[in-house]
């Protein structure tokens, strides 16, 4: 899928957070976003729109077979509006962010960061295809993860999802 390409300077940095057919909070939006555009500053690449989208398993599932060809679920597609900067439209399913969450014995919160910024890293050139590539981008949403306490966003906020996909704080 191609973008057209912004001029670089034309780039009006922002993150914007939507919820498809799911509903949670989250905490200060705006200090996410600036952990996130922080994360992206550390990759000496501009930043320009970037969208999050939190949606079901099913939803996210639809938009993999449709677009990527891929009958699976999976926590995240991001698609990159081009390569020149951080900016595109990031899905996120929070039925599996809970799943790995469980299965990882983390928090909700924590996991749901790990993708968020999985996410950012994807726009900013990392690959997690082969092995090696994956311990790359493991290391660097481990070091982005640390960060958070310097954004006020570690403390406090927990959630759970309910039986009916919900997500509950």
């Amino acid at each position: 899928m191609n973008f057209p390409s912004l001029p670089v300077e034309a780039l009006d940095p922002s993150v914007s957070f939507h919820f498809e057919d799911v509903a949670f909070e989250l905490p200060d939006e705006d200090h996410l976003a600036n952990w996130l555009m922080a994360v992206a500053r550390a990759e000496g690449k501009p930043f320009g729109e970037v969208n999050y989208i939190f949606c079901s398993d099913e939803y996210l599932r639809g938009i993999n077979v449709e677009y990527l060809h891929h009958d699976y679920y999976t926590d995240i597609i991001t698609f990159p509006y081009d390569d020149a900067a951080i900016q595109g439209d990031m899905f996120i399913s929070s039925e599996r962010v809970a799943d790995n969450a469980q299965t990882n014995g983390v928090s909700f919160q924590h996991e749901l960061y790990r993708v968020m910024v999985h996410g950012v890293l994807h726009l900013a050139g990392y690959g997690d295809k082969t092995e090696a590539e994956e311990q790359v981008m493991r290391a660097r949403e481990n070091t982005c993860l640390d960060q958070l306490k310097d954004y006020h966003l570690g403390a406090g906020f927990d959630v759970s999802i309910s039986s009916a996909g919900t997500v509950t704080s």
